[in-house]
């Protein structure tokens, strides 16, 4: 539809601003292929469109030669007759091998840009996958890529169309007519278009506000049914169900708003299309009364206000895809466009690790500019070497890990692998060199064997046996009836925790870094398994570089070097023995967890 040139809203700008970013998508500068296929389905919207203003003057001579009595006429007839049955069949044939030449552009654009969307949300920071709902991301995600396909096909072979048999049919008129039946036509599509884009404009609203209860209701269900257990665990079904049953309930409310608007707009689109039908057809009565038109200009004139009312009709509908598809475009092209928190300088070189030592100079960090976590922390850990960090809730422990990845940038400070400012070099060769086994190991929904191939793209079957032997889960894989193509289901919730565990670190030994990191690796496992799995880990650490964050102190007691944080600055550090001789926060940590490990061997017994 044409956009109102008399007034211009900050939304109108918006709209004009997501076509102009939707049109690389459709025309491609790396695709030569695709924009011939636009040219050649361009030409077929127009032979279909010419054959269409063509059918009603063969419907025209075929009714005038009836009126003649004549056996000549007779034929004259059923050649125009024929000539419109073959009229038709040809505009719905060039508008099918329109469609076909077209429809892979469209896949095209939708993958084009479902991949770019898909990438920036990789590659935006922790912070906002933690701020945002995941089923609220992806309903964006879902319903902006599938507005592509429909908002290409109705702007490109309705709009477009529809503006040239607009045009055709007033000039028809006028040669015909006069300009009497022009501007009455005139009059009418400008009222038709006035009330559809007001009443479209009003139903927008419905359907924002229905959008975003329907991403509200979305997000309840995905966040309750990844929280099953904890559901189960304190008989919460009962309100999961009010929950999510409130939020279903104002969808459909805003729903039948929504379906309500549409009845009006179908009722008020009728009324003013009927009543330029039946004005012009009753104008052509009227000439043919007076012996200036022919009984055939009656049905001449029907057929062309048949025709022109069709895509008219559906220009309701397509005027409401179309600002509803760019309401989803731009929701999604907005999340395009959130910030990157943390982006590779220009021209940033690969971290080279020869010697993996790693550095924290005068580190501050806060998740929050008025929050601060770390306090100018400064340490050093060996190539080579064991250390361990300890220290209370809230210490900053866990921390430390997300920045040596490079999840977040500190305020002020620097931190150094290998003499290299991690914030200098490119985010994929750093997290390429470290490697982590996080208290709580997330599995892919998919067999064991990808999961622990997840470690290295170009991993071999050999490769992950090798790791999953290293990691000390290779028989207990060698008993499953399916092996290493054991389906772990969603999170891994098929496996105990110490397998999920040996996986996550049969994974690290593929990938095969020079830093291990092991985030509290053990803390979520009872004391026979962590044993086991601490064997493992001591084995898998030996030669690389490791930083151990634990919460027990009696897993790391014989770490090379243990750094005690607490408020987020280093308070101690030394061997175990030497921290237990300064008897100081450490020696109290660990006087604490001996005494409770004490009680809870009482209470065993």
């Amino acid at each position: 539809m044409p956009p109102d040139t008399t007034t211009s809203t900050p939304e109108d700008h918006d709209s004009w601003k997501v076509l102009r970013r939707f049109l690389p998508y459709l025309w491609p500068r790396d695709n030569p292929s695709l924009k011939r296929r636009i040219i050649v389905a361009m030409l077929f919207v127009l032979l279909a469109k010419g054959v269409t203003l063509a059918l009603p003057y063969a419907y025209k001579e075929a009714v005038d030669a009836m009126t003649t009595p004549a056996n000549e006429a007779a034929m004259v007839a059923i050649a125009f007759v024929l000539a419109y049955s073959a009229g038709r069949f040809a505009s719905v044939a060039f508008n099918n091998i329109r469609n076909i030449v077209f429809e892979r552009v469209g896949q095209e654009a939708t993958r084009t840009l479902a991949e770019d969307t898909f990438a920036r949300l990789h590659r935006l920071s922790l912070r906002f996958h933690l701020s945002r709902r995941t089923g609220e991301v992806t309903k964006v995600i879902e319903r902006g890529t599938k507005s592509i396909d429909i908002m290409l096909y109705f702007l490109l072979f309705n709009v477009a169309p529809t503006v040239i048999e607009l045009t055709a049919v007033a000039v028809i008129f006028y040669i015909s007519f006069g300009w009497e039946l022009v501007l009455a036509t005139a009059l009418t599509v400008g009222s038709y278009i006035a009330v559809t884009r007001w009443i479209t404009e009003w139903r927008n609203e419905l359907r924002r506000k229905m959008n975003e209860l329907d991403g509200t209701a979305l997000a309840r269900a995905v966040d309750s049914l990844l929280n099953y257990e904890t559901v189960k665990y304190f008989g919460a079904e009962k309100r999961e169900r009010e929950r999510y049953g409130e939020a279903a309930r104002e969808y459909a409310e805003a729903a039948i708003r929504s379906e309500n608007s549409l009845g009006l707009l179908n009722i008020s689109q009728s009324l003013i299309m009927n009543l330029l039908m039946g004005g012009a057809m009753a104008y052509t009565v009227w000439g043919w009364s007076q012996g200036r038109l022919t009984t055939g200009d009656l049905v001449f004139v029907n057929t062309y206000l048949t025709q022109l009312f069709r895509p008219l009709d559906m220009l309701g509908m397509v005027y409401r895809t179309v600002r509803q598809g760019i309401v989803d475009m731009a929701a999604m092209f907005r999340l395009i466009d959130t910030e990157t928190e943390v982006s590779d300088a220009p021209d940033a070189p690969a971290l080279v690790v020869r010697n993996a030592s790693i550095a924290f100079e005068n580190v501050v960090f806060g998740y929050e500019r008025d929050r601060t976590i770390l306090h100018g922390l400064s340490f050093e850990v060996p190539a080579g070497s064991h250390t361990a960090i300890v220290g209370p809730s809230g210490a900053g422990k866990s921390t430390i890990a997300r920045l040596l990845f490079r999840f977040y940038d500190p305020q002020s400070g620097r931190i150094l692998i290998d003499g290299q400012d991690i914030s200098k070099v490119t985010q994929e060769s750093l997290r390429a060199a470290i490697g982590i086994v996080p208290q709580d190991s997330v599995l892919f929904n998919d067999t064991i064997g990808y999961n622990i191939g997840y470690g290295s793209d170009s991993a071999s079957e050999e490769e992950i046996r090798r790791a999953a032997q290293g990691a000390a889960i290779l028989p207990f894989i060698e008993k499953l009836p399916q092996g290493l193509d054991t389906e772990v289901g969603e999170r891994g919730l098929k496996l105990s925790g110490g397998e999920k565990q040996r996986v996550a670190i049969a994974r690290t030994l593929v990938k095969d870094p020079p830093i291990l990191l092991l985030d509290e690796a053990t803390s979520a496992l009872d004391s026979r398994t962590e044993q086991d799995i601490l064997s493992t880990l001591h084995h898998v650490s030996e030669r690389r570089t490791t930083i151990a964050i634990a919460h027990r102190l009696s897993t790391i007691a014989d770490a090379d070097n243990i750094l005690v944080l607490e408020h987020g600055r280093l308070a101690e550090q030394g061997t175990h023995g030497a921290l237990l001789a300064m008897n100081g926060l450490y020696a109290e940590m660990w006087a604490r967890q001996a005494a409770e490990s004490e009680e809870e061997r009482d209470a065993a017994e």
